[in-house]
């Protein structure tokens, strides 16, 4: 997915179970975080940095949803281990992740593997891609500081 392109209307579904759909936030900016793993060091960074930003990010018309191919119950156990104010897509079949493009491969310790890159995407009122926070360019301790941008 690039800046201009329309968003899928069914996002996926988060930590409980409920569908989540791009209708769900109109009149909202969607900020559509995607990272690698719950309850890892920068993944965890990150989570924190938008929760203490929540407050900040809301009063600017954004909304907020994480999204990693965790499942359901380690998206509850993260939720309430970091008290996280936001959904998290469980995106266990890597729909999404591969929809948007950021399924792919990395490396780490002289080992090559597939999984997600960090990848925040703007999506517009109007359900289009305004930005792409590359995973180059972000900073997990600054993240919400990167979008208010």
């Amino acid at each position: 997915m690039n800046i201009g392109d329309k968003a899928p209307e069914v996002l996926g579904h988060d930590e409980n179970g409920n569908e989540i759909r791009l209708d769900d936030f109109k009149g909202k900016k969607l900020v559509l975080y995607f990272y690698p793993k719950d309850m890892t060091s920068g993944c965890t960074t990150e989570a924190c940095n938008l929760r203490d930003n929540y407050g900040e990010l809301q009063a600017q018309g954004y909304e907020v949803v994480g999204v990693s191919v965790d499942d359901g119950k380690k998206h509850q156990r993260f939720i309430a281990k970091n008290e996280l104010p936001f959904h998290l897509i469980a995106d266990t079949e890597h729909t999404l992740v591969e929809q948007f493009g950021v399924w792919g491969e990395k490396k780490m310790y002289g080992r090559t593997y597939m999984g997600t890159l960090r990848t925040t995407f703007i999506i517009g009122e109007d359900g289009t891609i305004e930005r792409v926070i590359t995973p180059k360019e972000i900073k997990v301790k600054d993240h919400a500081a990167q979008i208010l941008k």
